[in-house]
């Protein structure tokens, strides 16, 4: 995901020369959580001698120039895209890195990617799910050389929607490595390269039709523990760009089509999500005036949200309070009748992961099944067998992954507030209950616990630093009055 400084600087703070100025100790904290670090000999040895001889399927799509689109510096490329014309409407061609060429289920790579999950992003090192050979080189869809991947062909009608899906194995080949900031620039200009003229147009689409279907997309900024230019840490706030929100349409279209050809198919893994409770959208309505947020009769909730500007004190709280229309979400595998309720309410439709197999384990089984339905067979006995088994892997993954990145803000919240207790802050209030909240300092990107009585969601108050303790992780916060 790109990242896009907000509005609100990183805190920078100076330097003592004492044993309390440690910077956070990331490395602990993975030791801590019991994130898996080398990779097994035997996995070691699969990858190097797969990576020597990639495997090639015969149908050759290297005609096609796609290109990637991802964050600066990338190198796990999952995904390559071209973007053309077709009647009135639209085909997309959408290239997933084919990780099940290399990784066979039962193999040694299989097993080590079945422990790990997904890879875990900390600040100062990525730990992959699979090793760098493949991950970052013979998988990754690099502009070096041919690939094998998944190819994804969905014709789309003018409005939008999917008139034809057809995915197989083949052999292709991208042009060009693209990152988010350039071809931001470039969508601004008007100058976006070929492949990926049409993004907005399409992207533009799939949004319209995601709104209609009552998809919940909170889009609040995340925080993210980035280096500085002294070799430093601070925290930051990030958000989307359009043309991240575009591309993210891509892969979300292909999730549902892929969801739709496993229901079809009667087997596979979806990501499932309920839809939001009766209670918790009325608990919503009623909070809105309060935080000054407009919800017009008969508007959903989805187009309530996708109207707020997150920067507003308001607004920021109410995102927060959102966040209770998306729980539940879970993968489902099934395999006859598909599961009673099969949908994704946060894209509005059943959805499926399988865009991120470098990355994310379901995926390679997720594509496998899609595979092997698009070609009219039926899925391999092993194959069915490990669906079962991905909720617990994901769910123990997903927890971990959480967990990591948690403590990390944590403990460089607390570095970046060292030595600083007692000091009165500017805050908005983003969630308050009994005497209790959180607060999201006015001008710095780092959000805490605060205790006072009076704490109201969505308005602006002073705020005591307690305690910033880096070792206990934890930043602590008193109400000191309106600002």
């Amino acid at each position: 995901m790109v990242v896009v400084e907000s509005v609100r600087p990183p805190i920078r703070v100076p330097r003592w020369p004492s044993a309390a100025d440690a910077e956070p100790d990331f490395a602990a904290i993975r030791a801590e959580f019991e994130v898996p670090e080398e990779f097994p000999a035997d996995a070691l040895a699969e990858a190097l001698r797969l990576a020597t001889q990639p495997p090639l399927p015969e149908f050759d799509a290297t005609d096609v120039p796609l290109v990637t689109l991802d964050p600066v510096g990338s190198r796990d490329l999952d995904q390559a895209v071209h973007l053309a014309a077709r009647g009135s409407g639209y085909r997309v061609t959408y290239a997933i890195a084919d990780v099940g060429a290399f990784v066979r289920l039962g193999s040694a790579l299989d097993r080590e990617a079945r422990r790990r999950g997904q890879t875990l992003y900390s600040p100062d090192r990525r730990t992959p799910l699979h090793p760098p050979e493949l991950s970052e080189g013979a998988a990754s869809l690099l502009p070096d050389g041919v690939r094998p991947a998944a190819v994804w062909t969905i014709d789309l009608d003018a409005d939008g929607e999917p008139v034809e899906v057809r995915v197989h194995r083949g052999r292709v080949r991208s042009r060009a490595q693209l990152d988010y900031p350039a071809v931001q620039a470039q969508a601004d200009a008007g100058t976006l390269p070929e492949p990926l003229a049409l993004l907005p147009r399409i992207g533009a689409l799939l949004q319209e039709r995601a709104a209609e279907r009552g998809a919940i997309e909170l889009g609040t900024p995340d925080q993210e523990v980035r280096a500085t230019a002294d070799g430093s840490w601070t925290v930051v706030f990030r958000g989307d760009l359009p043309v991240e929100a575009w591309n993210a349409q891509i892969s979300l279209l292909t999730g549902r089509c892929a969801a739709a050809l496993m229901i079809d198919g009667r087997v596979g893994v979806l990501r499932t999500l309920p839809p939001p409770r009766p209670e918790d959208v009325e608990r919503l309505r009623l909070l809105a005036p309060a935080l000054g947020v407009v919800w017009p009769d008969g508007a959903s909730p989805g187009t309530v949200i996708s109207g707020l500007d997150p920067s507003e004190p308001g607004a920021a709280a109410f995102l927060d309070e959102a966040g209770i229309l998306l729980r539940g979400a879970a993968y489902t595998p099934f395999d006859g009748t598909p599961p009673q309720q099969p949908g994704h309410g946060g894209v509005g439709a059943p959805y499926a992961h399988v865009t991120a197999p470098l990355r994310r384990l379901v995926d390679r089984f997720g594509t496998e099944v899609c595979l092997a339905l698009a070609a009219g067979s039926e899925p391999a006995a092993d194959l069915r067998a490990a669906l079962p088994e991905l909720p617990a892997l994901m769910a123990a993954s997903d927890r971990r992954t959480r967990e990591v990145e948690r403590a990390v803000l944590d403990a460089t919240e607390a570095w970046l507030l060292r030595g600083r207790e007692g000091e009165i802050f500017a805050a908005v209030v983003v969630d308050a209950e009994d005497g209790r909240g959180t607060v999201v300092l006015d001008g710095h990107a780092v959000r805490g616990r605060c205790t006072g009585e009076g704490l109201t969601p969505g308005t602006r108050v002073q705020v005591r630093l307690e305690e910033a303790d880096v070792a206990g992780r934890t930043v602590r916060f008193s109400l000191a009055g309106a600002p």
